[in-house]
């Protein structure tokens, strides 16, 4: 009999972490030099004296999720599972060895053949997990439960939505406040310019917005502000989701289980930086009020259909960026940002920073195809 073929999440997720481990690698990208020694001596050489607990899981558990994913992504595409597991440890493996040769060109990297073997290790693990479960039917009752809960052609809307809470893992100004990339971007394209023609084009940017140079009247968010930051940041994944989900109590069950999963994330980021002890300081009055009128604004709109939700989706994202654009990134935002970017979170800041920057505009461009689609609800 034919294997069935699925359009599976696992495929952008896939291609995605991929991404991820390239930035993680290979960060911070600078310096870059000629080696002084062969380009695969490491293979062969001793294995590293200085190492931590730490760098062992890390470099073990971090590929766990590429073998799960490349596994599901070749199988829900037809392949037969033992071909699908060796292919993805085949492919793991060899994404550990260019990540590994290519650190031979970073002052601030070294290629380590523990990290290598670890990072083979780690994706036959992810792989030969995933493969436990599919023997078992996980991924035919998955199969089931994703047909009951959303329509065909959702793998964008899922992965979207699973992404959602690792973006929420990074530091943010204000609960639920993603994509805060705009001031980096006008940072960025003011140092470009420095020094150039089109300088006088952009003279007057890197003073918007710094303190003492706007009235306070203007700075930041405002009580009211930071409260609509928290309602359309909630929002915004509850219409996504709106967009791709079945019409019944399982929409309303899909803004219930985004506020509980958006405050698990963000308790859980909280307690990363600031240690446990203070995991529930962002749950303040204004935010719980926030989140209220988020999660009853979302259970009615769970009553909309598919399209119409993808245009207060796509109102919800605007409003969405234009508020973070306007946070301000207070002395524990920046403290936090710190910590993730000199310790031990190095591995995980840039997986987290980059979706919690690029998920709105994600979202935004999957929402104007969703609109463009003529379904039935």
């Amino acid at each position: 009999m034919a294997t069935i073929r699925h359009r599976s999440s696992a495929v952008p997720l896939a291609w995605l972490y991929v991404a991820l481990i390239v930035y993680a690698s290979l960060y911070p990208f600078s310096g870059w030099r000629m080696p002084g020694a062969a380009l695969l001596a490491f293979v062969v050489a001793p294995w590293w004296r200085w190492w931590t607990g730490f760098d062992l899981v890390a470099n073990l558990l971090g590929y766990m999720p590429l073998g799960v994913l490349v596994f599901g992504a070749l199988v829900r595409g037809g392949m037969r599972g033992t071909k699908a597991g060796l292919l993805a440890i085949v492919a793991g493996a060899l994404l550990s060895l260019t990540m590994e040769t290519l650190q031979n060109f970073l002052p601030k990297r070294i290629p380590s053949n523990l990290d290598l073997g670890l990072n083979a290790l780690g994706t036959a693990l992810g792989a030969g997990l995933a493969a436990i479960v599919h023997s078992r039917g996980g991924l035919d009752r998955w199969q089931a439960a994703r047909d009951r809960w959303f329509i065909p052609r959702s793998a964008g809307g899922i992965a979207l939505l699973l992404l959602w809470p690792v973006g929420l893992l990074f530091p943010t100004s204000v609960p639920f406040g993603l994509g805060h990339v705009l001031p980096q971007l006008r940072d960025a394209f003011i140092g470009l310019l420095q020094g150039t023609a089109g300088e006088g084009w952009v003279q007057g940017w890197g003073e918007a917005g710094r303190p003492g140079l706007l009235p306070d009247a203007e700075l930041g968010l405002g009580p009211s502000g930071e409260l609509a930051l928290v309602v359309v940041g909630l929002l915004a994944p509850c219409l996504v989701a709106f967009t791709i989900a079945t019409p019944g109590w399982r929409r309303a069950l899909l803004a219930l289980g985004a506020a509980a999963l958006g405050c698990l994330a963000t308790t859980l980021s909280i307690a990363l930086n600031f240690g446990p002890d203070h995991a529930h300081a962002w749950f303040t009055e204004r935010v719980i009020h926030g989140l209220a009128i988020g999660t009853g604004v979302a259970a009615l709109m769970s009553l909309v259909p598919r399209r119409v939700a993808a245009g207060f989706g796509l109102i919800a994202l605007t409003a969405l960026v234009m508020l973070v654009a306007r946070a301000p990134a207070d002395p524990y935002y920046a403290q936090s940002l710190h910590a993730w970017e000199q310790g031990r979170f190095i591995r995980f800041h840039g997986a987290a920073q980059w979706v919690g920057w690029a998920w709105p505009y994600a979202a935004i461009s999957y929402l104007l195809v969703r609109i463009s689609f003529r379904e039935s609800d």
